[in-house]
């Protein structure tokens, strides 16, 4: 592989460009909202809240990795869609994830955490959005610069609106899902957690 960029495999060129995009996000990030997200987590554990994970698409998956680990931190995670997922109540972590702020989906699941006393979290690109305008907290995360015209999740799918290199919301996904790694690293340094105590609660059964 040469140094010129127009000799780059797409795949390569792709990885790079959205690396440096990650990395050039932790230059932007809001201190005070990661520490307060923190905070809000470890209270959470502190006093065995519930955290529920509201994602839809991929950003859905990005918050099931981020429940996940979370459970292997000793959490009461919850994932929203799940078949058992309990009811949550005033005191709980509702944790939404979306780039744009408007997935009706995750925007009525985070009304409906809020109305019964849960408190709010958004991870989201557009803290003005309707998902930030009626969180606890917001989260800002960087992701592609202009949004496309349907910002409803469902709604790009069925248009099969892309774009080239990062297409969708990919860049917001890939950087949340780094972002949340580095939250659950934050966490493992609060709590005093070791990978041998994540490793405790990691699934034994698998095939």
């Amino acid at each position: 592989m040469g140094e010129n960029e127009e000799t780059w495999h797409p795949v390569v060129r792709a990885m790079r460009e959205i690396s440096y995009f990650i990395l050039k996000s932790t230059e932007t990030l809001d201190i005070s909202q990661i520490e307060s997200l923190i905070d809000l987590l470890y209270k959470a554990y502190i006093e065995k809240r519930k955290v529920l994970v509201m994602g839809a698409g991929r950003s859905g998956l990005v918050g099931r990795a981020f429940a996940m680990r979370l459970l292997h931190l000793g959490f009461n995670s919850y994932v929203l869609g799940d078949t058992i997922v309990p009811s949550i109540s005033k005191g709980d972590l509702a944790i939404a994830i979306s780039g744009s702020g408007r997935t009706q989906l995750i925007v009525t699941a985070a009304e409906a955490a809020k109305k019964v006393g849960a408190i709010v979290v958004a991870i989201t690109t557009y803290p003005d959005s309707p998902l930030g305008a009626l969180a606890d907290l917001v989260v800002w995360v960087p992701g592609r610069a202009k949004s496309s015209r349907m910002d409803d999740f469902f709604a790009r799918q069925i248009l099969g609106i892309h774009e080239p290199l990062a297409p969708l919301g990919t860049l917001f996904e890939d950087t949340t899902a780094v972002f949340l790694d580095g939250v659950i690293y934050a966490l493992m340094l609060r709590l005093g957690a070791n990978e041998e105590d994540l490793k405790s609660r990691h699934a034994n059964i698998e095939l």
